[in-house]
Order: C-alpha cells, then structure tokens, then sequence
C-alpha cells in the first residue's frame, strides 16, 4: 500500500511509519540482546529481549531470553519463558530438556519429571530425556527407577560417563558393590584422574569395608585435587574410626582452611590436649559413613 501512495504522490500512513519504527526497534533489541548475551552481561540481555517481546512475540527471543535468565541464576522467570515456549512447540523436545535441566536446579523434582515425561512423548529414546528423568525419579526418593532409567540411558549411549558415574553412586549407597565397581571400573578406564571418579572409587572401597584401601584412594583425590574438601572429611573420619588420631588432625585442619565455615562450634586449637574430642566434635557434622551418629 505505502508503493502505491508513494508512485501516486502519496505518503506512507502513520500506522505503516509506527509499523515500520516498531520492527527496527524489535530488531535492534533482539540483536543487541544476542550480542550481551554472548558477552556475559544477563541483565541488559534480559532488559533487551524483554522490551523486545513487548514490541512482538518472537519464539526465538523467548528462547534467548530463557538463556538469559539461567545465565544469571533467575530460574523461575526462566521456567515461565520455557513453559510458554512448551505450549507453542510442544514436540520440541530440546525445549523440554531444558525445563528438566532448570527444574533440577530448583530442586523442584516433580516438575522436573513431568518435563521428562512430556519430552518422552515424542523422543522415548533420548539418553539425555532418560538421564534427566533418572535424576528426577532420584530427587524424589526413588532409587531403583533411577538406576533403571541410567541403564536404559547407557545402553543407548556406551559412553555416557556422568550416567555411569551417578548410577556408580546409587548402586554403592545401595550396598550392590560389584556393580558399582564395574561402573568405577570402567570409568577408571575412560577418564583416566578424574576427581569424581577416584572419589567414587574411594567411597566404594570404604563401603567395602576396605578401610586401608579407601584412604589410598583418598590419598590419589587430594592428589588429583588438594582443595577436595570431601575427600579430607572422609578420609579425616576413617582415620578417627581406625584410631589414628593425628591423621585425623590433620585432614581435619585441611578441611577448616579449605572450607572455615566448618569451624563454627568447634574452638580452641588442634592441640595435644583434648584434640580427640575436638576432632570428633568437627566430624559429627561431616561423618558420611555413620561412624559418630549411629
């Protein structure tokens, strides 16, 4: 209409102009958002994609905008954008996957597995959909689900490691240690040092009851990683059940400069006299194995 008018002698509407300035300014706000986006500042992407959805819906931007929002830890606001972009996609199953990763953030287990469940209504074979919902089944209480639906996820994905690792986990707290050492195993094999790896293997040694094992293993995660505070509590915590004292001392000193929070409640200094009970004091907070509390 506006090529009309202007080959006739006419000019262009104030709704075409209004038009017209709307979409420049839409474009503008959505690349400008991209752009702050990917250079980190969250905020200003969010206040971009925001003035932008007013302008127009674009599914694209609420995506974007949903980045943001993770990006900088708003994850309710970034559940509501995926939740909108659900409905207008709902065989999108990225978008799904994406509201599990968030609702797993939040703790939020239950809406986590009904994300998975309406991603597996269109891709029942994904082993990251499968992987999610093990995590979601495990945040509700529900082990055996979980290790079911990790197996399932590694067998459509060999080399699924972190599935291997968290289905490592919940098989050792479930006392099944042959299984949990061939998931160890074969993650030994595949990432080779690995921090979480060798703190897993360290935890099924002493679940094993392998007590001078289980601190060697210790040894190897503080070597991989001198800031692991874990592997100083619970090392420190079967040194104190074994009777050795002064180990005990020490990963319990480590554990109070790597982690001072720790020290609150527990006063005076790690020393001769009376360290024992200081150390076990420390350590009733900490005993991952039920040694001081059960």
């Amino acid at each position: 209409m506006g090529f009309f008018k202007s080959l006739f002698g006419g000019s262009p509407s104030s709704e075409d102009k209004r038009k017209d300035e709307d979409s420049k300014n839409f474009d503008t706000l959505k690349y400008d958002g991209v752009r702050a986006l990917k250079q980190g500042q969250f905020g200003f992407a969010i206040k971009c994609f925001t003035h932008a959805l007013d302008i127009q819906e674009d599914l694209e931007c609420r995506d974007y905008l949903s980045q943001a929002y993770m990006h900088a830890d708003e994850l309710a606001p970034a559940l509501e954008q995926l939740q909108l972009l659900g409905e207008a996609q709902p065989q999108n199953t990225a978008i799904f996957i994406r509201m599990a990763e968030v609702c797993y953030m939040m703790e939020d287990y239950d809406a986590m597995a009904a994300a998975c469940e309406k991603a597996m209504e269109t891709d029942k074979e994904n082993p990251i959909v499968l992987f999610n919902y093990a995590r979601a089944c495990n945040g509700q209480g529900n082990p055996i689900s979980a290790i079911a639906l990790f197996t399932k996820a590694i067998a459509l994905k060999e080399d699924f490691g972190t599935a291997r690792l968290m289905r490592g986990d919940l098989l050792m707290k479930m006392g099944d240690i042959k299984g949990a050492t061939e998931d160890a195993e074969w993650l030994e094999q595949a990432a080779e040092g690995n921090e979480d790896v060798l703190l897993l293997v360290a935890r099924i040694a002493e679940k094993a009851g392998d007590h001078d094992k289980a601190i060697a293993d210790y040894g190897r995660v503080i070597d991989a990683d001198p800031f692991c505070v874990a592997a100083f509590k619970e090392r420190g915590a079967i040194r104190l059940a074994q009777g050795d004292t002064k180990g005990a001392e020490e990963d319990m000193r480590s554990v109070l400069e790597l982690d001072p929070k720790m020290a609150e409640g527990v006063s005076g200094d790690y020393t001769a006299e009376g360290v024992e009970h200081k150390v076990r004091t420390a350590y009733k907070s900490v005993d991952p194995f039920g040694v001081f509390n059960g």
